[in-house]
């Protein structure tokens, strides 16, 4: 299977990610807030530039994410069941 994806885009997750925080009604800079709580390293310039797929997103920062949201990785991917 071969995915449509931008060569300039580093992560498939970002538009899922951008849904999930805005439909939680949470500003860039209030989700890096959250996850720094949480002990996360996470700033408002990396949440932008995870959202605009301009930043690589390593498998601990994924699991992160799906935790903070509660979704799996699937869902974060794009996959369909």
């Amino acid at each position: 299977m071969r995915l449509a994806v931008n060569s300039t885009q580093k992560n498939l997750i970002g538009s899922q990610i951008r849904e999930l925080r805005t439909a939680r009604k949470l500003t860039q800079y209030q989700l890096a807030a959250k996850l720094q709580l949480q002990g996360y390293n996470f700033s408002e310039l990396t949440i932008l530039r995870i959202e605009k797929g301009q930043r690589l997103v390593t498998d601990i920062e994924l699991k992160i994410l799906c935790t903070f949201f509660q979704v799996d990785p699937n869902t974060l991917l794009g996959f369909r069941s």
